[in-house]
């Protein structure tokens, strides 16, 4: 077997844990720790995990246009801050996907247009300024917000070498949160809850 993306057609509409990591191009663990989560669209047969395809193209991956609603994903290997988002984006009625490394979050922007991105600094794997360059090249009018408790950083300052960026500083709250939203044309959660 190759590492090659499984062609979507050869694909059966529930498929293994194994499957679904090649499809989404993501590391095995991470689906695992998405489907526990309940963030993949998964059941169980016979103790082991099926995700369906279908459900997954239109919830995860979006491929059927959700109308209206901005899809958001937040880059932030930290739980408390990706609860924080989790909730937050819910109430603002974004749809959202929320991954906890650089890798993650560039694999994800090669396959959907996202329409805001929330990236933090300090990432487990790459170094924030180059998952930012990296998806600016991808989706060069891609709104990106970058999140930090360094504020004075290298890696912050050449983020702002490319241009001006908005930044929010460690610990967030939900006013800055609801702030840069607002900033880049989107309704925060305040309204409509």
């Amino acid at each position: 077997m190759t590492d090659q993306p499984l062609p979507e057609q050869s694909l059966p509409e529930l498929m293994t844990v194994k499957e679904t990591s090649e499809y989404l191009r993501i590391p095995l663990p991470t689906v695992y720790y998405l489907v526990q989560r309940g963030q993949l669209p998964a059941v169980q047969i016979g103790g082991r995990w099926r995700i369906k395809r279908s459900l997954l193209d239109r919830d995860v991956l979006h491929k059927e246009e959700q109308a209206g609603q901005p899809t958001v994903m937040v880059v932030d290997d930290d739980p408390a801050l990706q609860a924080l988002f989790k909730q937050f984006l819910k109430k603002a009625g974004f749809g959202r996907l929320v991954v906890g490394t650089g890798t993650e979050a560039i694999n994800l922007a090669k396959k959907q247009k996202f329409d805001l991105v929330f990236l933090d600094l300090k990432l487990p794997d790459v170094p924030g300024d180059e998952v930012y360059s990296q998806l600016k090249a991808l989706h060069p009018d891609l709104p990106i917000v970058i999140i930090t408790g360094y504020p004075d950083s290298k890696v912050l300052s050449r983020i702002l070498s490319h241009g001006p960026v908005t930044v929010i500083q460690k610990p967030l709250e939900y006013d800055q949160l609801n702030q840069a939203v607002k900033q880049l044309g989107h309704k925060g959660s305040a309204e409509g809850v």
